[in-house]
Formats: C-alpha cells, structure tokens, sequence
C-alpha cells in the first residue's frame, strides 16, 4: 500500500501539461536554407505539415496558422535575424485568439522560452513539450505514465536554473532560505533528484516484472517478433492483419502506441509466435525521451525478429527509414537482430503496381490483406534460422501418447494416418529442448528430417 501511496504521488498531475481548455496554435518553422544544420532528405513544407500533425493528434487544439521563416542559426536567443523576427512578431499578434506557439525545433532553451513568451505575449512550445503531452493524453499504463515523468525531469531542472538566476537578478544575489544553509536552486535540484530516483526506482521494479514475464514466455517457447517503425506507419494495422485479433482498434494518429503490447498469431506452419506492437519513431524526437522509454524498447532487444514497417506512400520515407535504423541502432541491439530485419513496404494499395527498389523487402497493404502470406512465409524462415526450430515428420503408435504430446509441446504441420498400420507420418516445428524431451520420452519413435 506504501508503494501503491508513492506511485500515485510520482503520477500526480503534470506541472508542465498545458492547459486542459482548447488550444488556438501558430505554427512556426525556422528553415535553415544552408550550412550542416540544414536537415537532409527533406523540406520545410515537409517539416511543417509533420508539426500541423502533432497539433492535430491533440483534442481541442487547432491550428490558425502555418509560417516558414529562413534562419541561419535556430539556437540563438530570438531564433531569427532582427527583421524577421520583428515581421513575425507583428503577424503572431494579429492573429485572431491566438493562444499558443508551436516553435518547430527539438528544443529551445528556458531563456529563449522566456524571452520569446515576452515578445509575443502567448506560451511557446517546442516539438519536445508537444511530443511529450501527446504521450501524456495516450497514456494509459503506469510504467508509460512513469516514462513520461522520467522525460519532464529535464525541463525541469532547465526552468528551474532560470528561476533561480531570476530570483538572484531581483534580490542582487543569491539568498539561503529560512536559514537552512541551502539556495533556492540547492533546495529544488534535491527535491527533483529524488523525485528522479524514485521514478527510476519504480521503473526498475516494473522492468523486473517484465522479465518475469518474458521468462514465462520463453518457457513456452514462443518466438517474438517485434514490428517497428515511424509513427502512423500502420504497425498495428498490420499486426491486426496477422493476427486477425478483432479487439486490435488501430487509430489513425502519431503515438496511438506508446505502451507494448503482445499479439498471438500463426505462421503457415501452424507455428504460434508473439508480435509485439511498440512505440513509434519520429524524427527529432528528443534523446531525453527516447531514453525514458527504453525500458520499454528493451523488450526488442529479446525478440527473435525484427519487421520494420514503412510507409511507402509517405513522402518522406527515406528519412523515416534512416530515423528508425538510428535509433534502433542506438539501443545496442543484438547485431543478428539487425541483419535478419524483415523490411514491410506497407500502404502499396495507393499507389499502382508498386515494385520495391529495395532488396527483399516485401510490399504489403495491412488495410486490404495484399502481400500477407508471402510476408507470413518469409517471417517463418526467419524465425527457423533464429531459434533452431526444426522441421521434422515422426512416426508414431497412434495407441500411444505421442501425438497428443505432439500437439500440446510442437507445432502439428500434417497427419498421415496409416490405419492398417495404426501408425501415422506427423509433419512437426519442434524447438530445441521439446525435441530432446520427445527423445527421451519415445526413443523408439523413428524421426526424419523434413
């Protein structure tokens, strides 16, 4: 119960949520036309319209405006040159009820926060305070809800620094509070530490009930396949599709996924694998956040196969590729995980006879079925190289228990029933310690390989 009391603490309301009221959104892109903070394989309009998605994933926030601006350098304190920023300064302020804007950057400083705010008299986000309160409306477990209280301890500690030095500005120097022989900033960088260290905490308590699981579940031995890819891609379209799961409800929308979740579905062979549905990708999606959720992203580092899905139809499909090949080489994968990567072309039913430039991948439509068999097939071969499952036929007493032995600790492929005989040919995928069991259990029993 004392644990429970804590948990509910760290889970309490946001400091940093916006508002839960109705938000009006000015968009605002700095476009760098030059020089090697200019982003490659893509375009400003690109960049916006990926902003004006975010804002449309939030209920109640709209967007009234969308402006590109040139910039040489977007980390300086107004982001833009003087005359731009006085242009865009005047066009924010004479947009109708405006109420917030939506700076297009990974992250912008709490002094360049503040002196933005100042200007133009309204919140300012960036992509990491959006990014961060979309996951906050998805979440639904508490491991997610920790994660994302993990993430805010950054922006914490950066606009706790700027009230201290605010603090010091207005009283001409640092003071100690009430005696204590503690600053202000000293005082609060404690608290936040703790606060830090009992989400971790809490974190790791949940990572070691994860494994728990995972064990469980390699006992029954049945292999993972973990489906990744940019945010709305249709992962869980496609796993829906494999699986033919009716309570899978896929949402059209960036971050619908942000906790695991396990899937059971059968490859040609009767095989029974677990898909693991995972948190999306996006570009520039801040390293602070990518780390809060890798206890989650942990969970591929046990599965057995990796399928990236991709959509095809999406203009920036390149990028989205080499962002999720990025990160997922980040989190120190298991290098056979990363060879033996299934690549899934995903939405080809928009776009007519579509071939793929790429080398093995496999085009699919999840929505229409198209392509599901051929890509069921190449995920068993796969998996049988993976984990040594091996494809037998037996023969067997069908007096004897073999056969029902068969089915409940091997995956049945066929039966041949030669009842002259009262024997049968039985087609099996077997892994490794079920067929040493077998061995022991019917040394009689005459076994060929398939």
């Amino acid at each position: 119960e004392e644990d429970e009391a804590a948990l509910e603490e760290l889970l309490g309301p946001s400091p940093l949520a916006p508002g839960p009221g109705a938000q009006r959104v000015a968009i605002v892109h700095p476009a760098v036309k030059w020089g090697p903070r200019k982003a490659p394989h893509t375009t400003a309009e690109l960049q916006i319209a990926e902003a004006v998605a975010l804002v449309d994933t939030l209920q109640n926030w709209t967007v009234l405006d969308k402006i590109i601006l040139p910039t040489r350098n977007p980390s300086k304190k107004f982001v833009f040159g003087k005359g731009n920023f006085q242009v865009l300064t005047e066009k924010i302020k004479k947009l109708p009820n405006v109420t917030a804007v939506f700076l297009n950057v990974e992250r912008i400083s709490s002094l360049t926060k503040k002196e933005l705010e100042g200007a133009w008299g309204v919140p300012v986000f960036d992509r990491y305070t959006v990014v961060l309160h979309i996951f906050r409306c998805n979440a639904r477990t508490k491991e997610a809800k920790l994660q994302i209280a993990l993430a805010e301890i950054p922006v914490l500690r950066s606009n706790l620094k700027n009230e201290a030095s605010q603090r010091d500005q207005q009283r001409g120097g640092s003071r100690y509070i009430m005696g204590s022989g503690e600053t202000f900033l000293e005082t609060q960088s404690r608290v936040l530490k703790e606060r830090e260290l009992k989400i971790r905490n809490a974190l790791e308590k949940l990572r070691r009930k994860r494994a728990l699981l995972r064990t469980q579940r390699r006992k029954c031995e049945f292999p993972m396949v973990s489906v990744m890819g940019y945010t709305n891609c249709g992962k869980t379209t496609l796993i829906k599709a494999l699986t033919g799961e009716a309570g899978i409800q896929p949402k059209d929308q960036l971050f619908a996924t942000l906790d695991i979740t396990a899937h059971a579905g059968y490859l040609p062979s009767h095989m029974a694998v677990i898909y693991v549905d995972t948190i999306g990708f996006l570009t520039d999606l801040p390293h602070n956040l990518v780390e809060s959720f890798s206890a989650t992203l942990e969970e591929v580092a046990y599965s057995d196969l990796i399928v990236h899905v991709r959509d095809i139809t999406h203009p920036e499909t390149i990028l989205q590729k080499a962002t999720v090949l990025s990160v997922l080489r980040n989190l120190n994968l298991p290098s056979h995980l990363l060879d033996s990567m299934v690549e899934v072309h995903n939405k080809v039913d928009l776009i007519e006879r579509y071939k793929p430039a790429e080398e093995n991948a496999l085009a699919v439509s999840a929505l229409h079925g198209h392509g599901l068999e051929e890509l069921k097939q190449e995920i068993e071969k796969k998996i049988l190289a993976v984990t040594g499952k091996k494809i037998l036929t037996v023969n067997i007493n069908l007096e004897g228990p073999q056969l029902s032995w068969l089915y409940k600790e091997a995956a049945v492929q066929e039966v041949e029933v030669m009842p002259e005989e009262g024997t049968a040919r039985v087609k099996v995928i077997i892994g490794d310690s079920a067929f040493g069991r077998y061995k022991n259990l019917f040394p009689s029993s005459k076994i060929s390989m398939s």
